[in-house]
C-alpha cells in the first residue's frame, strides 16, 4: 500500500488556467496574481510560466519582467490596473533655452494620432540641439483633450476666444505671428493635413519669409527627407525651420509625462476676415469614399436586420462599411468593403458591429484612430482591438443607439428654438 499523501497531487484547474490567458476576463488579474513565474511540474523539474514572463506596461505593451516576479507588488501589473498604478516619469523643463512650436490640428478638440507624432518629432529635434528645449503646442478652439501631458507636450497655448473658432485662418495667423515674435522657436511643426495644418503653415511661410519642407517623413536637425511625386520619390533637402510633416514621420511618446504647464500670449491683433464662415454644408455621409471617412459604421457577419443597420447609419450620420462576409454573401456592395483585401481606411471612429475581426480586416482598421466594437463574443479579435466594446445583441445594442442618437437631436432642436423664442 502506498503511503502517497493525496494533497501532493498536481491538480489542474482548467477554468483557472483560461481565464489566466484571457486578460479582458473580469477575474483576469486576479488569477494572473496568483501564478508564479517558475512552478515545480509533476517530475520535479522546475518550469518557467511563459505567461508570467514580464508584464503588460501603461501603453499595453509587454515588458520585461525585471523584477523577478514582483511587479505586482510594485503597482506595474497587468493592464487594467496600469492606468491607476503606474505614473509615468515627469519631464521638466524649468528654464527653456529654445522652443520648437508645434501646431497641432486638433479635430473634434483632440489630438489626433498624426498630432502626438508631430509632438514625438518635436522631441527627437530637441535631443540633437544643446541646451534645454520645450515643445509649445498652440491649440486654436475648445479643446477636450485631456492628456497633452502624456503626449509630450511641455508648454501649451491654447486660444480658444470666439475669434478662433471655426474657419478663421488670418486671425490664427496673426496668433502664429505674435508667437513668432515672443518666443523665436528653433522649428515651426505642423501636420501635413487637409484639417488645416497645410493651409496654416503655408500662409506662415510665407508671411515670416520661410521655404517649408513638406510631406515631411523623416527629420533630423540637418536634413530632411520628404515624399515626393505622389509619394513614388524621395527628396532629401536642408532642415528648414518651418516642417510640414507626414503620418508616422516619428514615434509619439509614451514613455514619459510632461508639464503641460499654461502659457498666455498678448492679443493678437483683430483681423477682419476676408472669408465668412458659413458653417459646415450637409453632406450625404455614403457619398464620402472609405478611405476618406471619419467615422465608419461598419457591418459583419454578425448583422441580421440590415433595415434597422442602414437606419443606424444614416441618424449617427456615418459611412457605411463592411466585412469581407457580408460582402460575399451580398448584403453589401463590394466598394464597401474593409481590409487589407478591400478598403485600408483612417476613420477617426470606426464602430464595428458583428465582426469578429479576421487578420485581413485588422490590417485594414490599423489607422484608425478609436474601434468600438458590438459583438456576442467576448474574445473575438475586434473586442481585443477595440477601445470600448458592448457585448451582447447587436440588433438591440443598435436600436438603442438610435433611439438615443434621435433622443439628443430631439434636446438639441428644442433647446434652438428655445433660444430662437
Amino acid at each position: 500500500m502506498s503511503d502517497h499523501n493525496s494533497n501532493d497531487v498536481l491538480r489542474r484547474d482548467p477554468r483557472a488556467e483560461w481565464i489566466a490567458r484571457n486578460r479582458l476576463h473580469p477575474l483576469h488579474g486576479t488569477v494572473a496574481s496568483s501564478e508564479t513565474a517558475e512552478v515545480r511540474g509533476p517530475s520535479g523539474l522546475l518550469r518557467k510560466n511563459p505567461h508570467k514572463v514580464g508584464f503588460i506596461g501603461p501603453n499595453g505593451i509587454k515588458r520585461i519582467d525585471r523584477l523577478k516576479g514582483n511587479a505586482a507588488a510594485t503597482g506595474k501589473g497587468r493592464r487594467s490596473g496600469a492606468a491607476k498604478d503606474v505614473q509615468l516619469p515627469l519631464h521638466k523643463v524649468e528654464n527653456p533655452d529654445f522652443y520648437i512650436v508645434v501646431v497641432p490640428d486638433m479635430v473634434g478638440g483632440r489630438l489626433t494620432a498624426h498630432d502626438k507624432d508631430i509632438i514625438g518629432q518635436a522631441h527627437k529635434l530637441i535631443s540633437g540641439i544643446d541646451g534645454n528645449g520645450a515643445v509649445l503646442a498652440v491649440c486654436f478652439g475648445q479643446s477636450k483633450e485631456e492628456h497633452f501631458d502624456t503626449a509630450g507636450v511641455d508648454r501649451l497655448l491654447l486660444l480658444d476666444d470666439e475669434s478662433y473658432e471655426g474657419y478663421c485662418p488670418e486671425q490664427r495667423l496673426e496668433a502664429l505671428v505674435q508667437v513668432e515674435s515672443a518666443y523665436k522657436p528653433q522649428f515651426w511643426l505642423f501636420p501635413d493635413s487637409v484639417n488645416g495644418g497645410s493651409d496654416l503653415g503655408s500662409r506662415l511661410a510665407a508671411r515670416i519669409g520661410e521655404r517649408p519642407a513638406v510631406q515631411v517623413w523623416q527629420a533630423d536637425n540637418q536634413t530632411v527627407v520628404c515624399r515626393g511625386a505622389g509619394g513614388t520619390t524621395d527628396i532629401t533637402r536642408n532642415t528648414p525651420r518651418l516642417l510640414m510633416l507626414a503620418e508616422e514621420c516619428a514615434d509619439p511618446i509614451d514613455e514619459t509625462r510632461h508639464e503641460a504647464q499654461s502659457v498666455t500670449l498678448d492679443a493678437a491683433p483683430v483681423v477682419v476676415a476676408q472669408l465668412r464662415d458659413r458653417g459646415q454644408v450637409a453632406v450625404d455621409p455614403n457619398a464620402i469614399s472609405l478611405a476618406e471617412a471619419e467615422f465608419i459604421l461598419s457591418a459583419g457577419n454578425g448583422i441580421h436586420n440590415w433595415d434597422q443597420f442602414h437606419s443606424a447609419a444614416s441618424v449617427l450620420g456615418a459611412t457605411e462599411g463592411a466585412s469581407r462576409v457580408a460582402v460575399d454573401d451580398g448584403f453589401m456592395p463590394r466598394f464597401r468593403q474593409v481590409g487589407a483585401t478591400g478598403t485600408w481606411v483612417t476613420a477617426r471612429i470606426y464602430l464595428a458591429v458583428g465582426i469578429s475581426g479576421a487578420i485581413q480586416h485588422m490590417q485594414g482598421i490599423g489607422q484608425c484612430d478609436k474601434v468600438i466594437a458590438i459583438n456576442t463574443d467576448a474574445g473575438c479579435d475586434m473586442v481585443k482591438r477595440a477601445a470600448l466594446s458592448v457585448i451582447g445583441d447587436s440588433e438591440a445594442i443598435l436600436g438603442e443607439l438610435i433611439k438615443l442618437a434621435e433622443d439628443f437631436r430631439a434636446q438639441q432642436s428644442a433647446g434652438g428654438d428655445r433660444d430662437a423664442a
